[in-house]
């Protein structure tokens, strides 16, 4: 008798014809766990029992209607819409791996991206049976001949003494060519596997470094050490330039994010291997990195012989790549072979968090308080757009009660606190006080405002390890002295940017200023010139907060 065949959608392909399973007619459907996965059931095609009541939030889905192995067949389910959350029977079909499994948010299950996968499945809508599942594991598919298939355990906690995000920067290039980087992936598996994986120690990604950039797995993609040497294992060659300033770059910007896994107060770490030299500029990726928040440890293997000097581009490219230049962030390994012993001392420098310097940015490490002119030579619709002008310097920063404070004072010949910098701990908060300030009217006395907002801002905040900045805004000629005040807060630590607009003195601007005086006093001639200004006072603190820390 001719089999049956299935239509099942594919999306972007088209239509998968899947060969109706002979002969299961009233075939007991094998029970399974929450979490099994596909790789599990080794059958072309299976009927399986989901249990109900499984934890939505827990399933590990990757892909949408085409599934990676490595994803809850359950999951996959729901995630499709066979079964609901009660459970129910689902007939599994073997499909050959592939590359780009897509994130889809289906059914209360928000499944995820994956690079490639060696081994695929599709779910449908199974038969019947008697057999009732439960929330326990039972016997799954056919274990190996002379072992019994384990429990599928709960995701474990891992090494909380060593809770790290990292990055794993390999290089894909043809220097390294196709045996070295295995040898690189075994290295890197190792270092994995000792530094504790697990829902509450460190978590881990990987990104290839060739011609291109590819970030093979996220740091939520995998949260056992079991999965996440699987997926090296998985992780395929891909050859060309060893662009790894391009690659730190992008890992930098685009890797840690809320949504890719990344967790708050938690370290950022890339550690890039580098098989001889890189091909492109890696000094200015390093900038971008520490910018950003992330501790760069550099493993160069191989180091460039005297003869071959004459093709690296910065000799001097590990020491303008890391973190810092102190010896901690950079690790020399002779060759791939051998390795087992340079394990353990990259872990430890790893799970090192005083060392972490880079974590601190100037994004999350200030305070920062806005001193605005509310003299009458203003006018309520221009008041309007310096409220504008702090709000949009405010909102780049990472407001919280552990990061980045702001506060605001308003001036005229008297002064009034807006907000304070332990007043508000979000941004969204911080943000809605500064457009509902009221516009006061009055006199000029900024030196008296500065003085102020020291005495009263800063003071209470003395003991802050953030670095503190003033920011003046102000549109005409003081009635008051403001070089002593000005230089006063300089004295306590404190970094002013004067800005001014319309009738304000340039000589005012100046004495107020931080030195260099050219990088930290700004002028326009009209309130709208104001936008352009705010790239400038970001880009300066960010420069003197890195300056602070070297």
């Amino acid at each position: 008798m001719a089999a049956a065949w299935i239509p099942v959608l594919w999306l972007g392909v088209g239509l998968l014809l899947l060969p109706e399973p002979a002969g299961c007619e009233g075939a007991v459907p094998i029970a399974i766990t929450c979490f099994t996965r596909g790789l599990d059931i080794r059958k072309e095609k299976a009927d399986v029992l989901c249990p109900g009541g499984c934890p939505l939030e827990e399933f590990s889905v990757f892909g949408n209607i085409v599934y990676a192995s490595v994803s809850s067949i359950c999951g996959a389910a729901v995630h499709r819409g066979v079964i609901s959350n009660s459970g129910g029977p689902v007939r599994i079909y073997s499909l050959p791996g592939r590359e780009n499994y897509s994130s889809v948010v289906a059914n209360g299950i928000q499944s995820q991206t994956l690079s490639r996968w060696s081994a695929s499945f599709t779910v449908t809508k199974g038969k019947s049976g008697a057999q009732e599942a439960t929330g326990q594991a039972v016997s799954t598919a056919h274990p190996p001949a002379g072992k019994r298939l384990k429990k599928t355990p709960n995701k474990k906690a891992g090494n909380k003494d060593c809770k790290a995000d990292i990055a794993f920067l390999i290089d894909g290039s043809f220097n390294i060519g196709q045996r070295r980087f295995n040898l690189q992936k075994n290295f890197v598996g190792k270092v994995a596997l000792m530094l504790g994986i697990g829902t509450e120690g460190p978590h881990v990604g990987l990104v290839q470094a060739s011609e291109h950039p590819k970030i093979e797995f996220y740091l939520n993609n995998f949260t056992s050490a079991k999965d996440v040497l699987f997926a090296i294992k998985e992780v395929g060659f891909r050859g060309g330039n060893s662009n790894t300033g391009k690659a730190l770059k992008h890992t930098a910007q685009k890797f840690f994010t809320a949504d890719t896994g990344v967790r708050k107060g938690i370290p950022k770490v890339v550690v890039v291997f580098i098989d001889g030299w890189p091909s492109d500029d890696i000094e200015e990726a390093g900038i971008v990195a520490r910018e950003f928040g992330v501790n760069v440890f550099i493993v160069s293997v191989a180091k460039p012989i005297p003869e071959e000097l004459g093709m690296v581009q910065d000799v001097a490219f590990v020491d303008k790549a890391v973190c810092r230049n102190n010896g901690f962030f950079s690790y020399h390994m002779p060759n791939w072979f051998g390795t087992t012993k340079y394990v353990k001392p990259l872990v430890q420098k790893l799970c090192t968090h005083e060392q972490m310097m880079c974590s601190k940015t100037c994004y999350n490490s200030v305070n920062i308080a806005f001193l605005i002119d509310g003299s009458s030579s203003v006018g309520d619709s221009n008041f309007r757009l310096m409220l504008e002008f702090v709000s949009n310097i405010a909102k780049t920063f990472e407001i919280s009660d552990i990061g980045a404070k702001i506060a605001a004072v308003q001036f005229t010949y008297d002064q009034r606190t807006e907000f304070s910098f332990t007043d508000y701990s979000t941004k969204e908060n911080v943000l809605a006080v500064i457009r509902n300030i009221r516009y006061m009217s009055g006199g000029t006395a900024t030196g008296d405002a500065i003085s102020f907002t020291v005495r009263n801002v800063f003071g209470p905040m003395r003991d802050s390890p953030n670095k503190n900045f003033l920011v003046i805004v102000t549109d005409g000629q003081s009635y008051d002295d403001v070089r002593g005040p000005a230089a006063a807060a300089h004295d306590a630590g404190i970094t002013i940017f004067s800005v001014g607009v319309a009738w304000a003195p340039l000589d005012d601007l100046r004495d107020m200023a931080s030195k260099p005086k050219e990088s930290h006093a700004f002028f326009t001639r009209e309130f709208t010139g104001l936008e352009p200004i705010v790239s400038d006072v970001i880009r300066g603190i960010c420069r003197d907060f890195l300056e602070s820390q070297q």
